[in-house]
């Protein structure tokens, strides 16, 4: 009987450490509002959205302790519209994020998978449009420099370091998965950051190929790193960033810069453009500068008031458009996990012979060169 026990204990005691070493986490987020915009298509527009500042997920994170300070991980993560119940990202079931590897303590971390480029992992928390303080409406023009995410990277493999006394770096490279096209529609990209008291400073590189050329569209290769959800069809895509930010108390300010440069451009995705099927272009090269000033403050724990400026000009089609927006929030915390918010974008476009104003997320861009948007929301995360 005394043997009998013993074992059991000695069982109990085995499985809940083996239990110990392993974890699965289910997670998520739910960002629901209603949106009044005054011009999409030349008419005013009540709608309820979701996502107006963090895209709805549902997602799983798990990792194993394989000893001497390495885990295996992965994170399976699903977005979703909570005002329809349908899937994001072309309807893909983990179209967030998607991806398995190894993680050292001393070493770093690589996994591979479906996954964010550096320019969105290290200067887009620099960006409001990167955070919870206004995310996607508050993007920059199409989202240009990909700091809202717009686009993940598939087929891709990830090395993040260690935090080396507040330094990071990462790089990433997405493969085309072509047999005779090794640079048809891949990726790369590389960043770093640091961390020094209150000061936070960020770079990071992206680049993607493909032989979607000027008039040869269909040559585009679906099948490697973007798939779908690719906000331009261009030959070449080159985009660099980079910002600082400084808390001091309550308060933090930040000035972020990016630059896109494409050529052999045939044109910009439905999802960035606002136009149902795209916006098609002939012209062979265009280039955006974004300039982007940001502060948030929190007037109490559980209130906070944020705002940006971004001023954006480009080269295009044969026009230099430029952009003004303005954009502020205000979210009052009714639990640690559990929010409401109220947000209004302003943008103007000046010498828009080819495009009108279009904020990001809201699906219909302006009949003229302006478009204002206020969207009151609830969060809650999980």
């Amino acid at each position: 009987m005394k043997k009998t026990l013993m074992v059991a204990a000695l069982s109990g005691v085995f499985a809940t450490a083996a239990h110990a070493q392993s974890s699965v986490t289910l997670y998520g987020l739910i960002d629901a509002g209603i949106t009044y915009s005054n011009n999409q298509h030349g008419h005013s527009n009540w709608q309820e959205t979701s996502g107006s500042v963090n895209g709805s997920r549902f997602g799983l994170r798990g990792a194993e302790d394989l000893g001497g300070g390495l885990k295996a991980i992965f994170t399976l993560e699903n977005g979703f519209g909570i005002n329809d119940g349908t899937m994001k990202q072309n309807s893909r079931l983990f179209g967030r994020q998607a991806f398995v590897g190894l993680s050292s303590n001393q070493f770093g971390t690589v996994t591979l998978g479906r996954q964010y480029d550096s320019m969105v992992d290290y200067v887009g928390p620099l960006s409001l449009t990167g955070t919870q303080y206004g995310g996607t409406q508050f993007a920059h023009p199409f989202d240009n420099d990909n700091l809202n995410n717009s686009f993940r990277v598939n087929n891709s493999v990830k090395y993040q370091s260690t935090n080396y006394g507040g330094f990071k770096f990462g790089a990433l490279y997405g493969f085309s998965n072509q047999a005779d096209g090794f640079a048809n529609n891949r990726a790369y990209s590389a960043g770093a950051s640091y961390n020094y008291g209150g000061l936070n400073v960020a770079a990071a590189y992206l680049q993607l190929n493909s032989n979607a050329t000027l008039g040869n569209a269909t040559a585009f290769n679906s099948s490697g790193a973007l798939s779908g959800d690719n906000t331009f069809f261009a030959g070449r895509q080159q985009t660099w960033g980079a910002g600082a930010n400084y808390t001091f108390g309550p308060a933090t300010a930040g000035l972020v810069y990016s630059q896109t440069n494409l050529s052999q451009l045939n044109g910009i995705g439905a999802s960035a453009s606002g136009v149902s099927g795209g916006l098609g272009l002939n012209g062979s090269s265009a280039h955006f500068q974004n300039v982007e000033a940001n502060a948030r403050y929190a007037l109490t724990p559980a209130l906070s008031i944020a705002g940006s400026y971004t001023y954006t000009r480009a080269s295009l089609e044969g026009t230099r458009p430029h952009w003004n927006q303005f954009n502020l929030q205000t979210a009052y915390a009714l639990s640690k996990r559990t929010d409401v918010y109220l947000q209004g974008e302003y943008q103007q476009v000046s010498e828009n012979n080819i495009v009108n104003a279009d904020i990001n997320g809201l699906g219909a861009s302006s009949s003229n060169n302006k478009q204002i948007a206020v969207t009151a929301g609830l969060r809650h995360r999980f």
